[in-house]
Order: structure tokens, then C-alpha cells, then sequence
């Protein structure tokens, strides 16, 4: 399972709920302005509460801008 979750989650054997957060983070990831309501319905459907879609949002914001900060300084590049 790890292979095919390193590949594309989408194709992985993940649960829904899984799958539905991945959904979430690649969209928040790529252009957070494009996430609303609907999508947070989208999670409240597949298990999570208000609660969780905030620690969902935060943790995946968080790692974003740490890998953009890294990134300008140059942090990891040999």
C-alpha cells in the first residue's frame, strides 16, 4: 500500500475519509482560494467535524509554508 500511496493516493487502497482529506490538502496545497463550503461539506460527509477540517486545514498549511520557506533559503539543497 505504501508504494501505491507514494505514487498516487488516488489509486492507493485508502479508506474514503482518506481519501476525501488527501482531496482536501492537494486543492488547499495548490490554490487555497478554490476551497469552500462545499468542500468542507465534503469532509463533514466523510466523517470529519468542524474540528477536524480546521486541524486538517492547519497541519497542511503549516507544512506548506515551511516547504516554501525551506525552498526560498535553500534549505536541503546541496
Amino acid at each position: 500500500m505504501v508504494k501505491a500511496l507514494q505514487s498516487d493516493y488516488r489509486t492507493a487502497p485508502i479508506s474514503e475519509q482518506d481519501r476525501a482529506m488527501l482531496d482536501y490538502v492537494v486543492k488547499l496545497t495548490k490554490d487555497a482560494t478554490r476551497c469552500g463550503p462545499e468542500d468542507h461539506a465534503r469532509l463533514r460527509a466523510a466523517g470529519f467535524d468542524d474540528r477536524g477540517i480546521l486541524q486538517i486545514t492547519l497541519i497542511a498549511s503549516w507544512f506548506n509554508y515551511i516547504n516554501r520557506a525551506a525552498d526560498a533559503l535553500g534549505v536541503g539543497r546541496e
